[in-house]
């Protein structure tokens, strides 16, 4: 089994965590545009995911990612729990490369 994703977009939000275990955590919002053919039509493609950086390795770029940067993220999909208890989606990078 695979679960890979590569996305490319524009950061509408960033954040900085620190966990309990003082492993560091960047946080942004990543927005996509696109436009795709599917059954030989046109469709125009929209997404908002959060993606989550974790972890000494995203050091160097952390500072740079800011809303309105575009990246290009790979990762892994993984179900999160929010605080109000509902679940969604979120990307978990294993690697991010500023396009702007």
């Amino acid at each position: 089994m695979n679960n890979h994703l590569t996305l490319f977009g524009t950061i509408t939000r960033s954040k900085q965590l620190n966990s309990p275990s003082g492993i560091n955590h960047t946080v942004i919002t990543l927005e996509h545009k696109s436009q795709r053919y599917e059954a030989d039509l046109l469709r125009n493609v929209y997404c908002l995911i959060q993606v989550i950086l974790s972890g000494p390795r995203f050091n160097s770029v952390t500072d740079k990612l800011k809303a309105g940067v575009q990246v290009e993220v790979e990762g892994f999909l993984s179900l999160q729990q929010g605080r109000n208890g509902q679940n969604r989606l979120v990307l978990h990078a294993e690697n991010v490369e500023l396009k702007t």
